[in-house]
This record gives C-alpha cells, structure tokens and sequence, in this order.
C-alpha cells in the first residue's frame, strides 16, 4: 500500500491529478486549471511534486501485478530528450504486445542492457526466446543475463533472435508513448523523466488491459495504490 501520509489534499485527488497527466495530453498549467474548474485549487509545481513522488511507486506495484505475459519477448530501446541531451528508454514487450518492462538509462551500453534485462527477468520469470535489433550491447546483455542464468543452474538459455522485422510490435508501441510525451518539450531533470514515464507506461498497461479489464482505467490506476 502506497502512503498518502502528510499530503494536504485526499488520496483520491492526488491519484485522479498524477493519472490525468500521464495519460491524457495535458500541461501540469492545463492540469492545473482543470482541477480549479472542479474545486480543487492546486498549483502546477505541486502537480509536479505528485507525478515525480507516486508515479514511480504506482508503476513499482504494477509491475508486480500485471497479468502473465507470453515467453516470447521483443525488446528494444528508443530515445527521449533530456534537458537538450538524449537518453534511452529500454522497453519490452511480449508478442501480443503486452508491457514487460521498461527502463530509463544514460547510457546505451552492455552495462545498462544487463541491469534492464535482469529487472525484466525479476518480474516477468524466464522467456523462451528474446527478439532484438542487431545491437551490440543488447546481444551483451542476453548474453550475460545466460551467463547468470547457468550459474543459477539453468541449463536451458535464452534464445536469442536478431531479426528486426519481428520488433515491429515494440516499435509501433514505442510510438504510444512518444505521443504522450512530445507535447511535453523535453524533460528538465532525468530523475522527473523517469518518473513521468513510468507513470506513462502504467496508464498504457491500463489501456492494453493488463490489470482488470473491464473496471474504468482511473479505478485500475487508483487499485494499484491501495
């Protein structure tokens, strides 16, 4: 259960600001004189506060709560400015295109391919196949996510498919979330962006009906911090 100790305005306020940004094309400015329409008086820099504090406990729980994914994985990275420089943003999905993971990085090397790969692997247990680019680091990672594997006793490894027209699932899924984040204009911090894209990855995991199909999106969202 997230804790909502301290905050000056209701849990349920907090939960319908922090989930109207990350999934709608709105400003915090545009945010801001949405929720005065409705009651709640509100200033964008504390609308800020809240998407940078929950969202990354938000999307912690869900990805321990997402449904089960399929063992065929695609996984890519793409890139998102920050503060005038680029970043990367690791990002799988299963071939049914549902999220897997995600991870914001630095550094697009064998040393950020591995940390995302062992995340993925926490989470999501042990794929049958891996679909990638042909990428030099991300090969690395798989290679040495098998090596850790065997040494937990694993025979069976990771297989690993470099075949780009079959990453085309997590290339168009890239896009969903580019969408949401190109009326932004870039990220001023690479701690915020981090935190708003989880945030944008949970509200897309909502749509791809990964939690409770059927519930409306903000009560899934609202579920996951209870």
């Amino acid at each position: 259960m997230i804790s909502f100790k301290g905050a000056q305005f209701p849990k349920d306020v907090i939960l319908f600001a922090v989930f109207f940004y990350v999934r709608y094309t709105v400003s915090y400015r545009d945010l801001e004189e949405i929720l005065a329409e409705r009651g709640v008086r509100v200033d964008h820099a504390t609308l800020n506060r809240w998407v940078a504090k929950y969202s990354p406990l938000i999307a912690a729980t869900a990805r321990r709560r997402k449904a089960p994914a399929d063992r065929s994985w695609r996984m890519d990275e793409t890139y998102i400015k920050v503060k005038g420089e680029w970043v990367y943003l690791y990002r799988a999905v299963d071939k049914l295109g549902k999220t897997l993971d995600f991870m914001l990085s630095k550094r697009r090397n064998k040393t950020a391919a591995t940390k995302f790969f062992a995340r993925a692997l926490e989470v999501n247990g042990l794929p049958r196949k891996i679909v990638i680019d042909r990428s030099g680091a991300n090969t690395a990672g798989i290679s040495a996510a098998n090596r850790m594997l065997r040494s937990f006793g694993c025979p069976i490894p990771i297989e690993m498919v470099r075949i780009k027209y079959l990453n085309n699932i997590v290339e168009q899924d890239h896009r969903i979330i580019k969408k949401r984040i190109r009326p932004m204009l870039g990220f001023k911090s690479f701690v915020s962006a981090s935190a708003t894209l989880e945030g944008i990855e949970v509200a897309n995991m909502i749509r791809k009906g990964q939690f409770t199909p059927g519930l409306c999106p903000f009560a899934q969202f609202a579920a996951l911090a209870a």
